[in-house]
This record gives C-alpha cells, sequence and structure tokens, in this order.
C-alpha cells in the first residue's frame, strides 16, 4: 500500500498500540458529534502549539481531568483559582496564555450556542469554508487559533480535507461512514 499523506505513513509502519497509530486510525478525521468533545480536540490543538503532538497525546488524559472532562459551561465558569490549579498541574501544558484561552474560547462557545444550537451547528452553518476563511472566522470568534491550530483542529474532526490519504484505510471508513 503506498500512503502519500506524511501522517498515514509515519503510522502505517507502527505498531497497533502505538498512541499515534490508535489516534490515526480511531479519532483523526473523523466527525466529532459533542460540544464538549469538539471543544476539548480545539483545547489540545491549542496547546499543542510550539510542541509536538506526541506530548499532546500523551497528556491528553490528564487534560480531560483537569478540564473538567471538557465540559464547556464548567470551564467558562473557572476562575482565578482554577487557572492557578492548571498553571501548577505538571500533567498537562503550563502556558498562562493558552490557560486563558481555554477559558475565553468556553464563554466564547456559550454564546455560540445560544445563537446556533451548538458549536457543531455553528460549524455546521460555515462549512464549507476555504482553510483561510475559516482562519479569519476563528480568529474573530476565538483567542490561540492562528492558522495552523485552526486548520489541524478542522482537518482532525472532519471539517478540512486532507486528514488522511487516499488511499489510506481509515480514509475509506471515514468517507464511507463507517464507525471507529
Amino acid at each position: 500500500m503506498e500512503i502519500q499523506n506524511s501522517y498515514c505513513t509515519y503510522v502505517c509502519e507502527l505498531e497497533a498500540d502505538n498512541i499515534h497509530r490508535i489516534y490515526h486510525d480511531t479519532q483523526y478525521g473523523f466527525p466529532i458529534e459533542s460540544d464538549d468533545e469538539l471543544f476539548g480536540r480545539l483545547l489540545l490543538e491549542i496547546n499543542q502549539a510550539g510542541l509536538s503532538w506526541d506530548t499532546i497525546l500523551k497528556k491528553q488524559d490528564n487534560f480531560r481531568a483537569a478540564y473538567a472532562e471538557f465540559n464547556i459551561a464548567k470551564i467558562a465558569a473557572f476562575d482565578a483559582e482554577d487557572e492557578a490549579r492548571l498553571l501548577s498541574d505538571a500533567g498537562i501544558i503550563r502556558n498562562k496564555l493558552k490557560v486563558k484561552a481555554a477559558i475565553y474560547n468556553a464563554n466564547q462557545i456559550l454564546e455560540l450556542q445560544k445563537t446556533y444550537g451548538s458549536f457543531k451547528k455553528w460549524l455546521d452553518s460555515h462549512h464549507p469554508l476555504s482553510h483561510g476563511e475559516w482562519v479569519k472566522l476563528f480568529k474573530k470568534t476565538f483567542k490561540f487559533t492562528g492558522g495552523e491550530i485552526t486548520k489541524e483542529f478542522l482537518m482532525s474532526t472532519g471539517y478540512l480535507e486532507g486528514a488522511h490519504a487516499a488511499d489510506c484505510p481509515i480514509y475509506q471508513r471515514i468517507k464511507n461512514n463507517i464507525p471507529k
């Protein structure tokens, strides 16, 4: 099998229990229905900025625990005490700008939910857009969402093409809407 996408190429040689292989085969590029899980993916992508995805994958359970199971309403209500707790948590990325962005973005999503019914419906209402149009929209709406973060979030959740090469078996599962 000749797979051209670099992530697909990388993981096809890994053992089935490798964290990257598991992510590629069960999460990357698959649509997400839950607003909390969509927000969780955005939070992970934001925290990856300047770091390796390997670091984030290894810490994803810690992020889930530290950020209230990615519950948007709970994160939106985080206060200074919660910020201090997150900034002292060695299990996650301790970056003040990223922590503040998570709380701000949770509040933004609560507003989007009021208007659109859900974060997913907001995304759906703008789909399809070009990468550049998505970046402009995300920069207007959220904090810490530049071009690469926006691209990876949208590819990893199925809103932008490119997560998998056409000859990758996972591409066919996603295209044929076969469950994870």
